[in-house]
């Protein structure tokens, strides 16, 4: 027991570096992938066949492997089979190849969130917007997009705590998130080895994160109450 009280500044200065990581990679991830899903998802709404088969196809295959897989293939591609390894070999080359692939994922995923809350508006008020002389952005912005947002908090907010436990996967690829860091301790970091219980703490981590933006969201819900 003393032992362990002797490490754990060590260890809780290696969770906490690590916790930051974590913590850039999901706001990294939400700042690039909710616009970006947007986008994905007027283009598989588009009346231009080609851009609509292309965006669709593009969901379908990143909705249909493995993360991990294509943090794998962004991280190694590059170097392996085009012999550029863009990223480089350091943290930050990692950190930006992460990003890239839980942005690319995770907008495919908003997408189809996006695209069921839009189809959902009713064509009527299309309609009458078009009769009262608005054009079709117009129409979007201040007609349907309030009520869009409404219908698409709860399927958003699912996938937004999903990413809170899915930023661990990045270790895949080395990045030193906090998981990477509590088990460093099992192997030999800074002089401790052998030890588990690091990883356990990395949950309490987790948890805190977890349940600070389940309230924020839960918040953001209630907030769009009256468009009941």
């Amino acid at each position: 027991m003393e032992l362990i009280i002797e490490q754990m500044p060590i260890v809780f200065r290696a969770l906490n570096a690590g916790f930051l990581q974590t913590l850039k990679l999901f706001f990294v991830t939400l700042i690039g992938a909710l616009p970006l899903g947007l986008l994905i998802a007027f283009g598989s709404m588009s009346r231009f066949k080609p851009l609509s088969w292309l965006s669709r196809l593009i969901v379908w295959i990143i909705r249909g492997t493995p993360l991990m897989i294509q943090l794998l293939i962004v991280y190694y591609f590059p170097g392996l089979i085009l012999k550029n390894n863009i990223w480089g070999g350091g943290e930050s080359g990692r950190f930006l190849a992460a990003s890239i692939g839980f942005i690319i994922n995770y907008a495919c995923y908003f997408s189809e969130i996006y695209r069921g809350g839009i189809q959902s508006i009713p064509v009527g008020q299309e309609e009458a917007g078009l009769v009262l002389g608005m054009t079709k952005s117009q129409i979007f912005f201040r007609v349907k997009l309030l009520q869009m947002v409404k219908r698409i908090v709860p399927p958003v907010s699912n996938e937004i705590i999903t990413l809170v436990k899915d930023t661990s996967l990045s270790r895949i690829i080395a990045l030193q998130e906090i998981i990477w860091a509590g088990q460093a301790f099992m192997k030999g970091s800074q002089g401790i080895s052998g030890a588990i219980w690091p990883l356990f703490f990395t949950a309490f981590y987790y948890l805190i994160w977890n349940g600070m933006v389940t309230v924020l969201l839960a918040k953001l819900e209630k907030k769009l109450d009256y468009f009941r």
